[in-house]
């Protein structure tokens, strides 16, 4: 399966996050070609998700990844990005990209919907 939009990602991610009660991060992990190599889900809290950067790393080393695919829900139901949100999505854009590996997106799932940071222009 190739990941050739924000809503293919959205789509394939969103069962992850429906009726979650927490926050939780997941990766999407993409080939040179955008086919998915692998999706890491990581558990958060009631109101906030820590952002494993040596996990997520590990993992597209260890697939290869030449692309991510960041996102996680706001239990809250409102889906505006956080000064948090940007800030992580900043921080990890920067660890990967030495690697060789592009931030393609980070998708926040909140209140039945899906919003992209880099179709907002924040990424």
């Amino acid at each position: 399966m190739q990941m050739d939009t924000a809503r293919h990602a959205a789509d394939l991610l969103a069962p992850l996050f429906a009726g979650r009660l927490e926050e939780a991060v997941a990766i999407l992990h993409l080939g040179g070609d955008r086919r998915v190599l692998g999706v890491m889900q990581f558990d958060g809290e009631s109101d906030w998700a820590d952002l494993p950067f040596r996990a997520i790393v590990a993992d597209a080393l260890r697939l290869g990844s030449a692309a991510l695919v960041l996102a996680h829900n706001h239990p809250s139901g409102l889906a505006a990005p956080s000064e948090d949100d940007l800030a992580a999505t900043r921080r990890l854009a920067q660890v990967v990209e030495p690697l060789g590996i592009r931030l393609h997106d980070h998708l926040i799932f909140a209140g039945g919907c899906c919003l992209s940071l880099r179709g907002l222009g924040l990424l």
